[in-house]
C-alpha cells in the first residue's frame, strides 16, 4: 500500500498524462488531473522560500536524528484556499505535525483549471527534513525532478 501512495504522489507531482480522475465530494468534484495545476502565489521558488522561512525542525526530531520526506496531501479549492490537509507519510519526531502547521499557514493558491474553469484539485507536497546544514532549496527541486524522472 505504501508503494501505491508513493506512486500516486509522484504521478500528481509530475502531471502524468493519465485520464482525468474525479472524486465526488458533497456535490463538488475534486480533480486529480487538471489542465493547469494549482500554483503557490509566485510559483515554486516562492513556495520554497516560504517553506524555508516558516518551517521549524522539531526539537524531538533533531534529538533523535530523524530525517526524511513527509508527504502531505491537501485540496486547493476553487477560490485558492487550502483544505482537507492530511499527512500521507510521516517520518515521526513531530515532523508531520510541523508540516500540517505550515501548510495551514499558506496563503491562497492559484486554483487548478479544468476546461477553462477553476476546480477543486488534490495536491501532494513532499517536504524534506534534513539535518545537514548544506542542504538547499536546489536540493529539494532536484529531489522532485528525480522523483518525476523515476516515475
Amino acid at each position: 500500500m505504501k508503494k501505491l501512495i508513493l506512486l500516486a504522489t509522484i504521478a500528481i507531482l509530475c502531471g502524468t498524462n493519465a485520464a482525468t480522475a474525479q472524486t465526488d465530494t458533497v456535490n463538488n468534484k475534486t480533480f486529480v488531473e487538471v489542465d493547469i495545476k494549482p500554483e503557490f502565489p509566485g510559483g515554486i521558488d516562492s513556495m520554497y522560500a516560504f517553506l524555508y522561512r516558516i518551517i521549524k525542525y522539531p526539537k524531538k526530531a533533531i534529538r533523535k536524528n530523524i530525517t526524511g520526506v513527509v508527504y502531505a496531501g491537501f485540496v486547493v479549492e476553487k477560490d485558492g484556499q487550502i483544505s482537507n490537509v492530511k499527512i500521507l507519510r510521516d517520518i515521526g519526531g513531530g515532523c508531520g505535525k510541523e508540516v500540517l502547521r505550515v501548510i495551514n499557514a499558506m496563503p491562497k493558491w492559484k486554483p487548478g483549471i479544468f476546461n477553462g474553469e477553476p476546480v477543486r484539485t488534490e495536491f501532494v507536497l513532499p517536504i524534506t527534513f534534513n539535518l545537514e546544514s548544506n542542504v538547499s532549496e536546489e536540493h529539494d527541486r532536484e529531489f522532485l525532478q528525480t522523483a518525476c524522472d523515476e516515475f
